[in-house]
């Protein structure tokens, strides 16, 4: 909502919620992690910034039951696959011209696990946040982060309300983008 309010054309993949659209956006609506790297992966060519703030599973079922798995079959033998890394593929095949801002939602070694994500993952920042903290993560309207930059930089950022901390992050990558002569969001 708050790079569409700056002007940016912006393409929201987005699962099941019950928040409304943002205004201004067009919204690609999925259900599972394999519909959310296609979606992605069908919009990746015209994108200039991915914020890939989705926390999608890592694992999913070997195997789909469309009807109830009865208790008197016993515990089914569950096994599990690899989802598609969405970020990692983004990131492998990204233009030049293209910005990657990742978040880490984390609950230990926040700064640390955030630092490895960063540098694995080839991004331009990532946002991480300690999601045990009171008003930050999930199901509040407030967050408290800490921006790590690909250069070693790190911006902590107080409680605020997470429209305010968009606009932070958004004017971040303006910066990025006219530090390198790319243009901005």
């Amino acid at each position: 909502e708050a790079a569409a309010r700056r002007g940016a054309k912006v393409i929201l993949v987005s699962g099941p919620t019950h928040l409304e659209s943002p205004a201004g956006t067009m919204v690609v609506r999925i259900r599972t992690a394999e519909e959310m790297a296609n979606a992605v992966a069908n919009h990746a060519a015209e994108a200039t910034v991915f914020m890939m703030a989705a926390a999608v599973a890592d694992f999913r079922p070997a195997q789909f039951s469309p009807r109830k798995i009865k208790r008197l079959d016993g515990v089914p033998d569950l096994k599990l696959l690899a989802t598609r890394d969405i970020l990692a593929e983004i990131t492998r095949t990204r233009r030049i011209d293209q910005i990657v801002v990742g978040f880490a939602a984390e609950t230990d070694r926040v700064l640390e696990n955030a630092a490895r994500k960063l540098r694995a993952r080839n991004l331009d920042m990532v946002i991480a946040n300690d999601v045990t903290q009171e008003g930050a993560g999930f199901d509040v309207d407030t967050n408290i982060a800490t921006i790590l930059f690909a250069d070693g930089r790190q911006r902590p950022v107080e409680k605020m309300p997470k429209s305010d901390l968009a606009h932070i992050i958004l004017d971040e990558v303006v910066s990025m983008r006219a530090q390198t002569k790319r243009s901005p969001v």
